[in-house]
């Protein structure tokens, strides 16, 4: 773990990143702000799927590591396999927690805890706003076997 990145300081990028992102998203990833609980879009969603970082796409998450902690953000077990996660001290607020950071651009994603379910025990507490989802594709039927004349 290190020390997290200092806010954006290159005017023109973080025009880029203003121009991009809605305010709340800008807030989020950006300023390391947080959004409400119960508030976001993702913290009650169960479709299958893929969770990605809003201003990257860089892969995060996956609903099958999504839990319900009841603490109004969404949750994780883990970052998916493939997942683009940087943990950070964050001593901000009077308090020492683990940031999460996307790995690709740095942006704010949350934090991760060690009160989550197993197998990891960890629960990933992940801002909504900082969140795209990419719904699993439908798998096509299995073809029939040749010489099957039930279509």
């Amino acid at each position: 773990m290190s020390t997290p990145p200092a806010p954006p300081t290159d005017p023109e990028q973080d025009r880029a990143w203003r121009e991009r992102l809605s305010p709340e998203q800008y807030q989020v990833t950006r300023l390391s702000a947080t959004e409400r609980p119960f508030s976001g879009k993702y913290w009650d969603h169960h479709d299958p799927g893929a969770y990605r970082c809003v201003c990257c796409g860089a892969p995060l998450f996956t609903s099958d590591a999504k839990y319900d902690s009841g603490c109004g953000w969404p949750s994780f077990t883990a970052p998916a396999p493939d997942a683009s996660v940087a943990e950070h001290v964050d001593r901000s607020h009077g308090m020492v927690r683990t940031e999460v950071r996307c790995a690709h651009c740095e942006a704010h994603l949350g934090h991760v805890f060690p009160d989550g379910p197993g197998p990891t025990g960890l629960r990933y507490c992940i801002n909504s706003a900082s969140l795209d989802f990419e719904a699993q594709a439908d798998k096509p039927p299995p073809s029939s076997p040749p010489g099957d004349s039930s279509r």
